[in-house]
């Protein structure tokens, strides 16, 4: 009499052998994030630390950083509207603990200008005789005075010079170059002036 049974596969036969799962990958997935962050923070913190001693020494050194600069003026009238005048209030009210008022009579004191020159002078000729150099010239003259016509800074000038080269084949270029020569001519006024007024002295009654 025949009779079959069930086969039992043995260990090895007809399944995937069992093997403990691999959770390496798992755990560096997982924490990898973590320590981007703490990293990240740490980084922060230093930075941190950083700036608040950077800050610390140049306040040693009597640096004054954007904004806190000192005028001899609580408050300060500055008449005109051309493009210095525009640019000069805009750093002042940036760049200085003092106020921009709208009349002479609200201020302390008056930044008058007496004039404002752009110049375009010859500096040298080339050997054909042709311009070969200009010299760009930006004047500006100004007084600081108070409400009696006391001087916190007496009528000065300011000359700023810029030298160009000439093509008489690149007219349009150099006739930008020389916009741009006197913007920066602008900016730089801008910068001396306000020296100027933060080294001023107040006027005595003598």
């Amino acid at each position: 009499m025949w009779c079959s049974s069930a086969h039992r596969p043995t260990e090895g036969e007809g399944r995937l052998p069992s093997r403990p799962p691999d959770f390496g990958a798992v755990t560096v997935i997982l924490l990898r994030p973590l320590w981007t962050l703490r990293m990240l923070a740490l980084r922060t913190l230093f930075r941190m630390m950083v700036t608040v001693a950077l800050c610390a020494s140049l306040a040693g050194c009597g640096f004054q950083l954007r904004g806190q600069a000192s005028l001899p003026v609580e408050t300060l009238y500055v008449p005109g509207s051309s493009p210095l005048v525009v640019e000069l209030r805009r750093n002042l009210i940036a760049g200085t603990r003092s106020k921009l008022s709208n009349t002479e009579r609200e201020a302390q004191a008056t930044l008058g200008f007496t004039h404002e020159l752009r110049e375009k002078v010859i500096l040298s000729f080339g050997t054909n005789g042709l311009v070969r150099e200009f010299q760009l010239r930006y004047r500006v003259g100004f007084r600081l005075y108070d409400l009696k016509g006391r001087n916190y800074i007496a009528p000065n000038e300011i000359q700023l010079t810029r030298d160009i080269s000439f093509n008489e084949g690149q007219v349009l270029a150099k006739e930008s170059e020389e916009a741009l020569l006197f913007r920066d001519m602008q900016s730089d006024m801008v910068q001396q002036i306000i020296r100027r007024l933060v080294a001023a002295k107040v006027p005595t009654d003598e």
